[in-house]
């Protein structure tokens, strides 16, 4: 710092005021520049180029102790060796510019590496390609002025993306998530020709990941990462990786404490994890795989949010870019240093063949003899050897100078053959073949640079494929999905509803996470929250679970109203509310009163009788109120009017059946998943009773119902849809054992729901190719390819009788590669062969 900023003018004494109004931003400068924030032109905050640095300067193809690398960089970087050695570990673990020996700790289990004396190191042959040359280099010097240390290292690789970069400053932080090595390198490549590219994370420790709000990693995007969880049996699931920035231990935990909170019921969790990331989850009895899947992503570290924000240093500042414009800027980077390169190397080929010119006419025109001649001085010497070249300048592209001939001089004179000068020759003409392919380089530089990366990624793109799948992530409502783990009980008389009233009624079993609709005998509706004592108003009727947006669920009303004495029905839903609001269902009167509730979870509408008072002028004291009349409205409604005389009791004559529709249900063959929200495939019009047919891959049925919180895996789903007890199945499948394929037409003969029933001959390698439900269905084969193609129609109600599901099924024809299989579903207008020809 200067000296001003420490001291006030005119005095000598410290100013404190200027201290506090200069070092503050000084330090924030110095920890944004120096500490914290990426580089835009090689990626590197400083301790990392400096680490690299040190590491050139050692480098002798061998293995280096890191804590001899870590007492190297401590001449250029200015902090102690604890963090020269974190920030060294931490690009050995990235397994890009650095290789390893000993035990450097695993990222997916959080093990630290060893102590800096038991593990070894050295720079990777791709970070001796890409990352270092002296002759591009920009100098300066250390922070002691002993050293030259490299402003930035000649990167001629995106490595800010493929490694990504953590950091937080003062006032400012960085987050730049880690790309695919080979993705990359293509995009590179298609920069550079012009088109369009898209770069999406990959992380080394695998999972899934949803790419939809990634925003080019810019400040406001995220990412949702998640872990590969599968079904290893029905009480069994096991986690196979991790996401990224989760350690198994960490994840662990988190799946104890949600299951300790009752969000999850499981009996055990073991880390199994060794060369691959292995974590066990047994269920407790009677728990859905499917929800405890749902409920892990929702409640624990299987899912993570990541919020990216690509900050870099470029120019002295700090700059907010998104990944297609850092890929654009290390790309046009790379093409300037290539740039460089060759013109370097164009400037010493044409020094060397005019040295070697020289040379060769040197010795071809017998120039040497001037050194056997007797000059007076050494001068003379150097003179004559000067003028004898004159002659022969029109050859050169460059003026002899002293050095040239004093370099001449220096060379041992022999006795010379026409093989040297032949061999001189030979020289030149390689050297102007190497100028000319330089010059071409430089004239097609864009051309030159494509190559470059081409090579890049035929030597070191193997085994560097995406690690992390890209796929969206379906929306999970914890509510749907959180295990019921206290109890709510309700005081009628008080207005009280609760978990902790376990002396008054029990209503049901809930989750924490749950909301609970309470309806009054005064008309109030309200919505709160699960607590332990909630005061709701006296005379409680009804208390239920709430589930929002549901349409189904109709409550069924009469009340009178307070200020006319009118009674009136109504039939209402109640899908959106605020939270903890009072809801006036009836007219508004204080004195209004709720003679008649119902809640029905399917539109039914009851009959209900009602008596008037005995002392009412109406002539007929009873009547039957039928509540199907009724149009479903608005929970704010008025409703119709019952009577306007007074009403002494009603009473439930006759209960209702549904006047709703049955549930439309959609299969989201994206996520797997069954909906109501009209996404994917239209399955049909669902009542309670009915049931969803599944057909898998592997040569299985199950029969479901429609719980939307189910799971199918669309990549082995082969068939889903409305189950029809009557309707026969048609299955085309290939039998490994002889070669061929195998049809066979069964009805489902099991009532069990939700278990799988393998329907074809058992063999890992059988696999199910065409399945119908078709009343005639007509196989559509088609071999060969090219002019080769045949087709041919087989009418299978007619070939094969119906058998029971567990028979093996008649051979339909042997295996063919080249063969597809569909159906046809109307019948053909022309007779076609019933057989394979």
């Amino acid at each position: 710092m200067a000296d001003n900023h420490f001291f006030t003018s005119g005095d000598s004494t410290t100013g404190v005021q200027g201290q506090y109004r200069t070092w503050f931003l000084d330090y924030a400068s110095y920890v944004i520049l120096e500490r914290a924030v990426p580089a835009l032109l090689d990626g590197l905050k400083p301790v990392q180029r400096r680490i690299l640095h040190a590491m050139k300067e050692m480098d002798d193809g061998r293995f280096n102790k890191v804590a001899n690398i870590i007492g190297q960089s401590m001449q250029y970087h200015p902090h102690g060796d604890a963090s020269i050695g974190d920030a060294l570990v931490n690009l050995g673990q990235k397994d890009l510019l650095i290789d390893t020996q000993g035990n450097w700790g695993d990222v997916r289990t959080g093990d630290v590496a060893a102590a800096s004396r038991y593990i070894e190191a050295r720079l990777s042959k791709f970070a001796l390609e890409v990352a270092f040359n002296a002759k591009t280099t920009n100098w300066q010097l250390s922070y002691d002025g002993r050293k030259q240390e490299p402003i930035h290292l000649p990167m001629k690789f995106p490595l800010l993306l493929a490694q990504g970069a953590d950091g937080i400053a003062v006032g400012l932080s960085t987050k730049i998530l880690p790309h695919n090595f080979c993705e990359l390198i293509e995009a590179s490549i298609k920069h550079l020709k012009g088109k369009k590219f898209e770069l999406f994370p990959d992380f080394q420790t695998g999972g899934m990941i949803d790419v939809s709000q990634y925003q080019q990693g810019k400040r406001g995007g995220k990412v949702r990462v998640r872990a590969n969880i599968e079904e290893l049996d029905k009480k069994t699931l096991v986690i196979k990786s991790v996401p990224y920035g989760v350690t198994t231990g960490t994840l662990v935990d988190s799946i104890i404490k949600a299951n300790d909170q009752g969000k999850i019921k499981i009996k055990k969790v073991t880390d199994a994890t060794a060369k691959e990331v292995e974590i066990q989850i047994e269920l407790a009895p009677g728990i859905s795989t499917d929800i405890t899947i749902d409920a892990l992503y929702a409640f624990t570290d299987c899912e993570v949010s990541i919020s990216p924000n690509a900050c870099v240093i470029f120019d002295n500042k700090p700059r907010f870019l998104g990944v297609d414009e850092l890929l654009r800027n290390s790309v046009d980077h790379t093409k300037s240093l290539l740039h460089q390169e060759l013109t370097i190397k164009l400037a010493e080929l044409e020094a060397k063949w005019h040295y070697t010119s020289l040379e060769k006419i040197f010795f071809e025109e017998k120039i040497y003899q001037e050194l056997e001649k007797k000059h007076n001085t050494w001068e003379l010497v150097l003179e004559a050897i000067e003028k004898a070249f004159v002659p022969f300048q029109k050859q050169l592209k460059q003026k002899v100078t002293r050095e040239d001939v004093l370099k001449l001089t220096e060379k041992p004179v022999r006795r010379i053959y026409k093989l040297d000068i032949d061999d001189l020759i030979r020289q030149i003409q390689g050297i102007e073949a190497e100028i000319k392919q330089v010059k071409f380089d430089i004239e097609h530089l864009n051309d030159f640079t494509i190559a470059y990366y081409e090579n890049l990624l035929k030597k070191f793109g193997k085994g560097r494929e995406r690690k992390t799948e890209i796929k969206p992530f379906d929306h999970i409502k914890v509510q749907q999905v959180a295990i019921a783990n206290t109890k709510i009980y309700v005081n009628r008389q008080e207005g009280f509803i609760g978990t902790s009233l376990k002396k008054d009624e029990f209503i049901t079993d809930c989750s924490d996470l749950d909301d609970i609709i309470v309806f009054t005998r005064r008309g109030i509706m309200k919505v709160v929250k699960v607590g332990e004592k909630v005061f709701i108003g006296k005379d409680i009727i009804h208390v239920a679970i709430f589930r929002k947006n549901d349409e189904r669920t109709t409550y069924n009303m009469i009340y009178v109203d307070g200020a006319s004495g009118v009674s009136y029905g109504k039939r209402f839903n109640v899908t959106g509310i605020t939270r903890d609001k009072e809801y006036d269902l009836t007219k508004g009167s204080d004195k209004s009163k709720v003679h008649y509730f119902t809640a029905n979870a399917n539109g039914e509408a009851e009959v209900v009788k009602i008596q008037l008072s005995p002392n009412c002028t109406a002539r007929n004291k009873e009547l039957d109120f039928y509540f199907e009349e009724l149009e479903i409205k608005g929970r704010s409604s008025m409703g119709n009017q019952v009577t306007k005389y007074p009403i002494r009791s009603i009473k439930l004559k006759e209960k209702g059946k549904s006047t709703l529709e049955g549930i439309k249900v959609w299969f989201d063959e994206q996520f797997g998943r069954l909906n109501t929200d009209e996404k994917g495939k239209y399955l049909g019009t669902f009542e309670s009773e009915d049931k969803i047919l599944v057909i898998y891959k592997d040569g299985s049925y199950e029969l479901t119902d429609t719980e939307l919180t189910q799971r199918f895996d669309p990549e082995k789903v082969l068939m889903i849809e409305q189950y029809d007890a009557d309707s026969v199945i048609t299955a085309v499948y290939y039998d490994h054992e002889k070669s061929q394929f195998t049809i066979k037409r069964f009805k489902i003969e099991t009532t069990t729901l939700k278990t799988q029933y393998r329907f074809i001959k058992d063999g890992l390698e059988n696999y199910v190719v065409a399945a119908s439900t078709e009343e005639t269905p007509i196989l559509i084969v088609q071999t060969g390819r090219g002019a080769q193609v045949r087709k041919a129609k087989f009418k299978v109600a007619k070939m094969v009788e119906i058998m029971g599901w567990k028979a093996i099924g008649a051979k339909l024809m042997d295996f063919t590669k080249s063969v597809e299989m569909q159906w046809e579903v109307t019948e053909p207008a022309v007779d076609q062969p019933e057989l394979f020809e």
